[in-house]
Parts: structure tokens; sequence; C-alpha cells
């Protein structure tokens, strides 16, 4: 820190000014250089890192590193870049490991490896020198050039191996892949046609399409289980448990009363969907005098997943399981995710619980957390709930009081305004074969709703007990949108004449308000898919921001710890807290939650990607005996190259290449989410609902690509403007165009 020159009072500098200053310097900044800058000396140090903390979490500055920060969207001269895919060439193309601004990372387009090196390929991590190479459509976009290897393993290859007279072929089963790999003789593993492989790059000189050898074979492509693996390896899901985390879940065994309260005279139900296979969560409520009674138990992970065990060092690598149509990659050995620590009905089973009194308006009273003994009483699903509420059947299950006390919880909610969006979710249902049978609407009961209610209250005090007892929390933050995205929001939401506040404090509430005020318009639909864009990516970190979409000031995640790494360290930290027996949270791990928390967020996406990714499959393969085809759809996405529809139907989604267009110089206005064409005055804008014809389909890849049909009134508007603001013209034919 500076000093702090005699008889000179020194003020804090605002966020204006810092974010200037962070702007200006051009790289990485820390507090030292803030510091400097505006002459601030030791007792501003907690005054600016409140300040700087703010700042992160409206977004106006990201951090870049140990205490450092940097303008969000620009890359400092050298960073962590992770390989995503190829280019026609078979050149790396990656984007930063850590990356804070709005909309999706820069692309970084890596030179060539030195003669002798193996090339980069999908996964591989490298520190990389960047040099801004982008201009005009092309802005945003860096030339890397490798400094250091930093991925352990060689990079994966994953794909559709094809034999040839000299050598063999594969074909990347990821579409940001464009080129081809080629299997040299001798190195194709005993892969034949049409399997599926796993692949790693080799050392090779010269130009042309890289070498690789084969690793593994999955299977054939088309094959039932073939879609879920082939995600499973592009992403590198681990789905192999180290044999010690094996032999450590083998031995668990139950759990005594000894040190715990004994609930199991007291009614828990687990509620959970008809497929489900674990369950980790009990709730049960009553009516009392002033209000509700509420216990939500939750499986005691803890008990059998010590810190720093073979089992806890696996749980952290996965971070959380995944959950594909036909499969799940847990967190956990069987042994314990369906075991021991799986609430099954009528067995006793450890938990951690907390009792909540809330008043009639469902506002919360008091809490209390204490390690118990439960029996459940029952394994209901969400549909037979509401079908019992529904019916007003009497049941020995406490299911009226359950429902007393959401409808409680539901009326502070609505008094504390969150947001709501009302996005339409679809199912993958397969049939024995493992294809696709049908694509279902995913239902959306007040038996969801009502479990949602009670975990979110559950995790609220968790939160709030951490807080109390002054012990670390990894907390589940939600930041508010950037000023960049409200302007947008601002500029898109003016066609309707809706406004929203002014500045940057924007209540959940406000935008709800956007909701409902649409609810029922044509433009709906349209409405709740910007405003769901406008909104940054929920993250967990040891540092408190808040949850913006939830409207609540401390949030932790605590319900799920069989399949969230995050909701294991809150236990850990309530057990230490509240002294509570073995399996406490150790500083060693506490230490490391900054660490933890970035890495925990990072699988979490992963795992987002990759179950998108393998419904995107499955639909591409039960849609590709349909080209040709004609289908309602709705425009969900719109960018310079083209159009995203998704089919009203079925839920499938594809690209509309801009080249596919009428030939016109279309510009893309991202304020308005349009393409417009100038001569042509035809305008497409997100959420339209226009008829898609399938022009190809390809289960490899996951990939849809689809035309619009012309002359169809609802896909065009003649009359329409081009919209106004910063346009971006793209021509189909064109020099730009065929970039």
């Amino acid at each position: 820190m500076a000093r702090r020159p005699p008889g000179k009072t020194v003020k804090l500098p605002s966020k204006d000014e810092v974010r200037r200053f962070v702007r200006e310097a051009g790289g990485r900044v820390g507090k030292r250089e803030i510091s400097r800058e505006f002459g601030l000396t030791v007792e501003h140090r907690a005054d600016l890192r409140d300040l700087l903390k703010s700042l992160e979490g409206e977004g106006a500055v990201a951090p870049a590193g140990h205490r450092r920060f940097a303008t969000p969207g620009r890359l400092p001269d050298a960073m962590v870049v992770v390989v995503t895919g190829t280019d026609p060439d078979g050149d790396a193309l990656a984007r930063p490991v850590e990356w804070q601004g709005d909309g999706p990372p820069p692309i970084v387009m890596m030179a060539p490896e030195a003669k002798g090196h193996p090339a980069l390929a999908p996964g591989e991590r490298v520190l990389a020198r960047l040099r801004p190479i982008g201009h005009g459509r092309d802005e945003g976009r860096y030339e890397g050039r490798t400094l250091k290897r930093l991925t352990d393993a060689p990079g994966r290859v994953v794909g559709v191996f094809h034999a040839g007279p000299r050598e063999g072929r594969i074909t990347p089963t990821d579409r940001r892949s464009k080129a081809e790999w080629r299997v040299p003789p001798g190195e194709e593993n005993g892969a034949e046609e049409g399997e599926v492989v796993l692949a790693t790059p080799i050392p090779a000189t010269g130009f042309g399409l890289k070498p690789a050898r084969v690793m593994e074979r999955l299977g054939r492509m088309g094959d039932a289980k073939s879609v879920s693996l082939v995600v499973i390896a592009t992403h590198d899901i681990p789905t192999i448990f180290p044999e010690a985390a094996l032999a450590a879940a083998k031995k668990a065994r139950a759990v005594t009363i000894r040190g715990r309260t004994d609930l199991r005279d007291l009614p828990l139900v687990t509620i959970d969907g008809a497929d489900a296979r674990d369950f980790d969560d009990a709730v049960f409520a009553e009516q009392v005098p002033g209000g509700h009674r509420l216990v939500v138990a939750i499986a005691d992970v803890a008990h059998y997943v010590r810190p720093d065990t073979p089992l806890d060092r696996e749980a952290w690598k996965r971070g959380n399981s995944c959950y594909f149509p036909d499969r799940v990659v847990p967190m956990l050995p069987e042994e314990l995710s369906n075991g021991w620590c799986s609430l099954r009905p009528k067995e006793d089973r450890g938990v951690l619980f907390v009792e909540m009194r809330i008043d009639e308006a469902g506002h919360k009273l008091s809490h209390s957390f204490g390690r118990g003994l439960m029996r459940s009483a029952a394994r209901l699903t969400y549909e037979e709930v509401q079908e019992a509420h529904d019916a007003e059947t009497e049941t020995p299950l406490p299911l009226k009081a359950l429902y007393a006390a959401f409808r409680a919880l539901l009326g502070a909610r609505t008094d504390r305004g969150t947001l709501d969006l009302d996005l339409p979710e679809r199912k993958v249902v397969l049939g024995e074969d493992g294809r696709v049978a049908a694509i279902a609407p995913r239902p959306r009961l007040d038996s969801h709703r009502l479990i949602e209610e009670f975990m979110v209250l559950a995790n609220v005090c968790a939160a709030e007990e951490l807080e109390r007892l002054h012990r670390p929390c990894m907390y589940r933050i939600h930041a508010p949108p950037s000023d960049e995205k409200l302007d947008n929001l601002r500029t898109f939401l003016r066609q309707f004449d809706i406004s929203l506040p002014p500045g940057n404090q924007l209540h959940p509430r406000d935008l709800d308000h956007v909701l409902k005020k649409v609810s029922g318009e044509a433009h709906a639909h349209m409405v709740n898919e910007v405003v769901l864009r406008s909104q940054m990516q929920a993250a967990y970190a040891p540092d408190n921001i808040g949850h913006f979409g939830l409207a609540l000031a401390r949030y932790a995640h605590f319900t799920s710890p069989i399949r969230r790494y995050a909701d294991l360290l809150v236990h850990r930290a309530l057990i230490a807290g509240l002294k509570l027996g073995v399996g406490g949270l150790e500083a060693a791990e506490i230490a490391r939650y900054p660490d933890t928390a970035e890495h925990i967020t990072a699988t979490e996406r992963r795992a987002a990607l990759a179950e998108r990714d393998a419904i995107d499959r499955y639909l591409a393969a039960f849609m590709a005996d349909k080209v040709g085809e004609v289908f309602p759809a709705r425009i969900s996405g719109v960018q310079r190259f083209g159009l995203f529809v998704t089919l009203l139907a079925s839920g499938a989604s594809g690209l509309v290449p801009v080249s596919s267009l009428p030939d016109d110089f279309w510009i893309h206005d991202e304020a308005t989410q349009s393409l417009s064409g100038r001569r042509t005055r035809i305008v497409f804008h997100l959420a339209q609902q226009v008829q898609a014809r399938l022009a190809e389909a390809s289960p490899v890849t996951g990939g849809l690509v689809f035309h619009i049909v012309q002359g169809s009134t609802k896909a065009t508007d003649p009359g329409a403007q081009p919209p106004v603001g910063r346009p971006q013209p793209f021509k189909p034919g064109s020099r730009r165009g065929r970039k």
C-alpha cells in the first residue's frame, strides 16, 4: 500500500474511476497497482477489498489470477487455454479456461505445434502467448502460441473410424472439430469400419491431416449405448472409480443412533421422479400455532466420505453427478449413492436435518440443525403426490400439511420478488432399444415446486447458520446482469413499450413484472428468452455476493450431497461448527476453498454441456429419417452467421445458415435480436414462428441444419424496417460470407 503524504487526505476512488483505471491498464492489475494509482494507504485496505468485490459482483471487473483483476472481455498477453476443436486445416481452436466476460468466450486460433510434437487435441490445456488478430466481424479472436503444455495426459479425439486402403481416418463426433485425423498403419488397435473410437494424437512432421492412435473402441455409432459414451468421452467425464474408492464404499455400514437425534417416528417422506434411483432428501410438515413446522432431512454423506480419503478425492475430481437419458455417471460409487446414502423407505439412514418454523405468511421464524437417524415412511413420486392432493385423498402421510406449508412459502417468495421464467422443458423418452421413442413435455407440477421451496429454505438456513457460527461457507452465488446486458435488454424491451428502472439497481421483481406483463401475449416466449439471456451464470464461491435470481442475500447448497460436492462441503462446515461429531471440515479444505469453488463450478458447467449434447445427439438420430420434411418452429437464436430454430413439437434445435436465406445484405442487430435484409426488408427475430424444412441431420455430431420455407407469412415481414442500433452486415456469397 502507498504511504499518504503528510497533511493530505486521500479518499477512496469511485467505482467508475477504478473501472476506468483497470480498463486503461490493458492487462491484469492488483490492489497494489490500484493503491499506488490513487494514493491509498493501509487504512483503505478493507474498503478497497469491498469495492473490488462489489465491482466483481456487477461484472465490471473480472478475476484474473490471484488477487488480480482485468476488464471483462479482454484477454491478457498470456493465459491458460483449453483446446475445444480444430479448423478445416486441422489446427487447434481453443478458448480461455477462465472467462468472466459477457457472451461466449473469444476464439483462440492456435499456431501449429513444433515438428516432432503431437498436435493439440480437444481437452488439452496449454499456457499460451496471445495476440489479438480479429478485425471487423472477427473482432475478439486471438492467435495463440504454446508456451507450455499443462495437461499430463495427451489430448483425446473421439470419432467414427473409417478403414482405408492405406490408412484409416477418424471423423470427429464433436461438431467443433472441422478436420479428420489420419490413423497410420498399425495404430488402429483393431478398430473396424463405423466404430466409435477414442484416439490420441501422435508426433508427426510435415503438413496435412494430423496422425492419431486408436486407444479404445466405444461401440458402433447407432448402438443404444453409443450416444452417452460418445458424450462422456468427448467431455472427458470420469466414469471409472479407483479401486481404493470402491473398496472404501464396499466397507460402508449403517450408522447407529449414538450421538444422533432419533427421527424414526417422524413420518418423513421422499418425493422424486418416477425414474429416480437415489433419494437424498426427505420432508415433513405440520401446522403449529402461528404457522408451520418443517423438517428437511438430507443423507449424511459426510459420515462416509471423510476429507482427503480416496472417496473424497474422487468426489472432488468429479464435482457432481451427470445425468443422461439412459444412464447416470455418479459422483459417488453405487454402494453409497444408491445404498447407504439413499433414504430408502422403511430402512434406517443417517441424516443431517434442519427444523424450521415459518409463520402463516411463509416468513422464517427460526431454524436449528442436527445430526439424526431417520426411517423414510414412503418413497413417493411427484405424480403420486400431486394426484393425491388434487383428488383430496386421505392418506396417513402429512400431504395436506406439506401443501399448506408450500402455499405459505410461495406467498413469501412472491413478496420477496423472485425471477420466475416461463420456458418449457422437454424430456427424451427412450425405448428398450435405447433409441428415442418420444419427446415428451416435462411436467411442471405443484409437487415439484413444493420440494423446490422446501429445499430453498433449507439452503438459506445453512448459509445463515454458517455465518452465525463464523464458519467458511461455499456459497451459491448469482450476480445481477452486467451493465452491457441491461442496456441490451432495455433496448429490446423498448420495442414493446416496456421500460426498466433506471441505473443498475435492478431487482428480480422488476424483471418478473415484465414477464407477467407480457404473459399471454404473442411475444411472451421471446421476452422470456431474452430475459434469460440477460442473466449471468450462477457459480460457487467462498465470498458471498447474494443470489440475484432468487432475491436472496445469502444462499448455499445443502440438500444434495450425493450428487454435488458443494453440498458435502456445507455439511462438513455445519458438522464442525456445531460440533456434531466426525467428518467435519478441516483446515486444509478451507485453504483450498477458492480453487475448489472454481473447480466445481467448471465441472457443473461441463455436466450441463454434456447433458445438452447427449439430448442433441439423440434428437439428431430421431430426426435422421425425416430430412425434407417441414416443421413448425420458433427462432431460438439470432447470430451474424444465421438463425437457430427449435421445433415446436419435439424441441429439436438446429442451424439455419445465413447462406440459405434469400440473397441479400443481412444486418444483425444484437440489441433487438434480429436479422434483417436491407433489400428484401425481411426481418427474422428471436421467438418468431417459422416453417422450417430439415436439410441435414447428423447423428455423429448431433447437428441439424434447417432452411426457412420461403413465402410463409410467419417467417417474413416485408413491411418491417431494419433494426436501429449498431448493425453488423453479412452478405451470403461475399468474401466475408465465405470466410
